[in-house]
């Protein structure tokens, strides 16, 4: 690591690229926890998404309209006003709102929370549709085979239905979870120390935008086709050779 220091720092002094975040230990400190910051709450704001998706379907499928106008409601909600919006709510509006709702003169939550919320269900939003899409796209043969071999309900959603569902969404869901990921950067609006946050305290004590910029662009390409590759590995697990391709 001291030659890759070097070099960086003879290229900087021979031609001005000044990457920091490779030569200096205060920088590449800061930058390398910015990164792990991003990935944190990329992962929880993709997981929860997913979890709250899967039970938004659900719902959705469900015979009451009182049941899916509440799913609905929230779905048109979060789909329809920015993001960035959403989590300047959540943090400037909802969290202080809560405070004093608690007797308190601060926010319950800190930043970091509020915008894994704010990222969890913009991102679940879509990802209620994604599977929705996907129950609807399983075959009534396949229920009515399932059922006539004397499954229940549930063994038929758990063992057939929902399976089956998920290998019909993943092309769309992988596409909003990339999607996802790369909406984390609007944490930086909440001072959430994610990458483009740190990324531009560097650049404002360094005066190096360019060199950070090239660096951020290099990095969310990195956690996306990170996304990419562990998608198309996971849709090559769940083929089902004749079935779906």
């Amino acid at each position: 690591m001291d030659g890759v220091a070097q070099w960086f720092l003879w290229l900087h002094q021979a031609h001005g690229a000044n990457f920091t975040i490779f030569y200096d230990a205060f920088d590449s400190a800061r930058f390398l926890r910015g990164i792990g910051t991003t990935i944190r709450l990329a992962v929880v704001s993709i997981v929860a998404s997913i979890l709250v998706g899967i039970l938004g379907a659900w719902l959705q499928s469900h015979p009451s309209r009182t049941v899916r106008w509440p799913v609905t409601t929230y779905i048109q909600f979060f789909r329809n006003t920015p993001p960035l919006v959403q989590m300047y709510f959540f943090y400037f509006a909802l969290g202080p709102a809560l405070g004093t709702a608690l007797g308190s003169s601060t926010p319950p939550l800190g930043n970091f929370a509020w915008a894994v919320i704010a990222l969890s269900f913009y991102g679940a939003a879509f990802n209620i549709e994604i599977f929705r899409a996907g129950l609807e796209a399983v075959p009534r043969a396949t229920l009515e085979a399932a059922e006539s071999m004397g499954l229940s309900p549930r063994q038929v959603f758990l063992h057939v239905v929902f399976p089956l569902a998920l290998r019909f969404s993943l092309p769309a869901l992988t596409s909003n979870v990339i999607n996802l990921a790369k909406t984390t950067s609007l944490a930086y609006a909440i001072a959430v120390p994610e990458t483009l946050f740190v990324a531009n305290q560097i650049w404002s004590d360094s005066i190096n935008v360019l060199e950070m910029m090239v660096s951020l662009l290099i990095v969310y390409n990195l956690m996306v086709g990170v996304i990419v590759a562990a998608a198309h590995w996971l849709e090559r697990r769940l083929r089902m050779p004749g079935y779906i391709q």
